[in-house]
């Protein structure tokens, strides 16, 4: 008899807690990061150490295929691109939050040649990622202008860079961090040209409207936005006021990046954060930036968005 009114007792109270409490402090939200630009914006909130939620960095976004193909997450930061790619593979059971970074890539030349797109005629260019964003961006800018350059594609963004520092490139696009690492080593080379500003020009005159070279997104498993409206929407603020700091107070918020291991150093952090173009962009101006982009990335692959441009259920728009 006791033992049923004991029960009784924790029925009774388990109805009258909301809905979602105990689970909250059982389960912390888990987030994941990456380490370099798109994860620049979680340092403040990581420094936090709120008990509520659980940070994880991954060197590569290779590394976050697994974890959120097999929903072992709850909200993650990746490539625009490859969110695309996972919304096909998961069956939409992931959604897209926000931008939170734009372009991060830029041509950096040893010498004053290159101040237009026009002007990249018939030079060779360096650089890395082939079959990815990068290749996809820089080919629609230099198709849109008119301008046939050779491009020399290298393995990886550090080969680049170190052919660079060695002299034996003198016109590379890189992505940050790497262009301050390489312009604080090599005070020779300059910034040419910034490739999200070319692309929206190149958008605007191919008459694609408001496309963005948005490179960095963060999406949220599908089961927990639906479960766990209002915690979501908590973390977006706190996330939006991350990206505030971020880029009013690049000095300060260098330090919890470098502390983070999101970025090497924080003398490099500083230095990077006015040039990553961090942002936080949702709901249907986010759609707006987006779905142009993804028109230009499935015409160049379309494989580099999943086989499909992700459709309105692929955007989670906040309550």
């Amino acid at each position: 008899m006791r033992k049923i009114a004991l029960l009784c007792v924790l029925a009774l109270l388990a109805a009258l807690l909301p809905a979602g409490a105990a689970s909250a402090e059982a389960a912390p939200i888990r987030v994941y990061g990456l380490i370099g630009p798109t994860g620049m914006s979680l340092a403040p909130l990581m420094r936090e150490n709120d008990p509520a939620y659980s940070y994880q960095l991954a060197a590569a976004p290779e590394e976050l295929v697994g974890v959120v193909a097999s929903g072992n997450y709850d909200i993650a930061a990746l490539p625009t691109n490859l969110a695309a790619v996972l919304y096909r593979k998961t069956e939409g059971r992931l959604q897209m939050l926000a931008t939170n970074t734009l372009g991060v890539l830029y041509i950096l030349e040893k010498g004053d040649s290159i101040r237009t797109v026009r002007d990249l005629a018939g030079k060779t260019i360096t650089l890395s990622g082939q079959n990815a964003t990068p290749e996809y961006a820089l080919n629609y800018i230099l198709a849109v202008n008119g301008v046939e350059a050779t491009i020399d594609y290298k393995s990886e963004h550090n080969e680049v860079s170190t052919l660079a520092a060695s002299g034996m490139a003198d016109i590379v696009m890189l992505p940050q961090p790497m262009v301050t690492a390489l312009l604080m080593k090599d005070d020779s080379f300059r910034i040419a040209l910034d490739i999200t500003e070319e692309f929206a020009r190149a958008a605007q005159a191919d008459g694609r409207g408001q496309a963005v070279l948005s490179m960095g997104c963060l999406v949220v498993r599908k089961e927990f936005a639906q479960e766990r409206p209002q915690e979501l929407s908590d973390f977006m603020k706190r996330y939006a006021d991350a990206v505030a700091y971020v880029n009013a107070e690049p000095a300060k918020a260098a330090e919890d990046i470098a502390a983070a291991g999101i970025l090497p150093s924080a003398k490099i952090a500083e230095k990077a954060i006015p040039l990553c173009n961090i942002v936080y962009v949702d709901g249907e101006e986010m759609k707006a930036q987006l779905a142009p982009l993804f028109d230009i990335l499935y015409a160049a692959n379309p494989a580099s968005v999943g086989g499909q441009v992700p459709d309105d259920s692929f955007y989670y728009m906040p309550q």
